[in-house]
């Protein structure tokens, strides 16, 4: 008996969407990714006195346009960001650097570049 072959063969590109990964339970992707940032939050690390003096000074001499690089604590983990320094206000506390507003108190380490 031979073989019957189907009349409209199915376009390839048909073909490769049978092997596309599906999610079996909707948001799972989604869940897993939430609570892998939850495992990698870190505690809020208190500064040193040498490393508070040194944000101290950093912050009473620097002038608007330097260039920082400056890492902070934000929501659980501690980012780095570089470039121009748009102001520091010290009646409202914060630090602006590279378009982020930076409260003085989550400020970690600041380096002149």
């Amino acid at each position: 008996m031979a073989k019957s072959k189907p009349r409209d063969p199915m376009p390839v590109s048909e073909r490769a969407k049978q092997f596309m990964p599906f999610a079996a339970v909707s948001g799972l992707t989604q869940a897993l990714e939430r609570k892998e940032r939850e495992l990698m939050l870190t505690e809020r690390k208190e500064p040193t006195e040498e490393r508070a003096r040194k944000i101290n000074l950093f912050l009473n001499k620097i002038e608007k346009g330097s260039e920082v690089a400056v890492t902070y604590f934000a929501q659980g983990e501690y980012l780095t960001v570089s470039g121009a320094v748009a102001g520091v206000d010290k009646v409202e506390r914060v630090l602006t650097a590279g378009g982020v507003k930076i409260p003085f108190d989550d400020l970690y380490d600041v380096e002149i570049i």
